[in-house]
């Protein structure tokens, strides 16, 4: 990304977060609502990446039904991002009846077991959301990484963002964030990571919607690392205000195998148990990057070159979104084969 492009980018973050939380919340609805479909309508690369992912999840629609969920996907996705921006300044009750979770047992009796917790969830609906209610409703903090950004004073507002939501933020650069992330759940802890995409050489491959990708390895060497219990987590919006979730049972650590084997039968587990939620909810998984094995291939790709969020052909994930990041083993390959993305902010 160029000096011009990045500041650009770092403006029109500070803009969101400084503009639209002082809007009435109808106006902002409007306006994402807006945004969405006029983006829609561009056809744009980012579309056509959305749609040739949707057409992995549904694989029987047609061209009418993935134009459908393409849209209903950049509504999803803009909603996302006009609540991000609103976020903080929601007051601490609009928080609490802004989700409502079933089988919320699953991380309750974790946390009050001292086990320690780690909570994996795809790109679907508001992950931030989702963790501004734990912070908020069930009164814990947790621990999650970001994806250290460039300008810096972008990787600065993301941090803020998330640290004034309640969460204790890592970079995910540096080498350390694995250590930490596994002290915090020695402790009976509590962390979130993104884990539904890492196209690193690091990354797990599991079958997905039945073709192959690869996805974080991080959430199942800390479960079997530190005894901790890995919880799958699913959002969704429906026509309400409320966005509403799902915990997952538990991942259990397979009692033989070597640790690359565990890795492996724990992360087709995680991956399993997106497939469900998204499948459930399509239009919710904001996934516009590529995902699938096959589509590194540009030749092959519905959307031609692999192109980043902010317009780059670099094939690089730039931090365009704020979810919780990816954590890696201390000292495992974090090299990207080109035309892969790696984790996020």
């Amino acid at each position: 990304m160029s000096a011009l492009r990045e500041r650009l980018t770092d403006g029109l973050y500070g803009l969101g977060w400084g503009t639209v939380k002082k809007l009435p919340e109808p106006v902002a609805v409007r306006l994402g609502r807006a945004i969405a479909d006029a983006t829609w309508k561009r056809r744009g690369p980012l579309v056509r990446r959305l749609e040739a992912n949707y057409a992995r999840v549904v694989p029987d629609a047609g061209p009418e039904r993935l134009a459908e969920l393409s849209r209903a996907g950049m509504r999803s996705y803009l909603r996302y991002w006009m609540e991000s921006f609103r976020l903080p300044s929601w007051s601490e009750e609009r928080i609490r009846t802004g989700f409502a979770a079933k089988d919320l047992h699953h991380l309750t009796d974790g946390l009050a077991s001292g086990r320690g917790v780690v909570l994996a969830l795809p790109h679907l609906a508001n992950w931030d959301l989702a963790g501004a209610w734990v912070t908020t409703e069930l009164k814990t903090p947790f621990t999650t990484v970001a994806e250290r950004l460039k300008p810096e004073t972008l990787y600065d507002r993301f941090v803020a963002y998330r640290e004034g939501l309640g969460m204790e933020v890592l970079p995910h650069s540096g080498g350390s964030a694995f250590g930490t992330l596994a002290r915090r759940l020695r402790d009976g802890g509590l962390v979130c990571l993104v884990a539904d995409r890492d196209l690193s050489a690091s990354g797990v491959e599991v079958d997905f919607f039945g073709e192959p990708t690869r996805m974080p390895a991080g959430p199942a060497l800390l479960a079997q690392q530190t005894g901790a219990l890995l919880l799958p987590v699913t959002l969704w919006y429906d026509d309400s205000p409320v966005m509403r979730g799902r915990l997952h049972p538990p991942i259990e650590v397979p009692e033989a195998g070597t640790r690359a084997e565990k890795t492996s039968v724990m992360t087709q587990a995680l991956a399993d148990a997106f497939a469900t939620g998204i499948a459930d909810h399509p239009e919710d998984w904001h996934m516009l990057q590529r995902l699938w094995l096959a589509d590194l291939d540009p030749a092959k790709s519905p959307d031609g070159p692999a192109t980043s969020r902010t317009g780059s052909d670099s094939g690089s994930e730039t931090a365009t979104e704020p979810g919780f990041g990816t954590a890696t083993e201390p000292g495992s390959e974090t090299a990207t084969k080109p035309g892969s993305e790696k984790g996020r902010p």
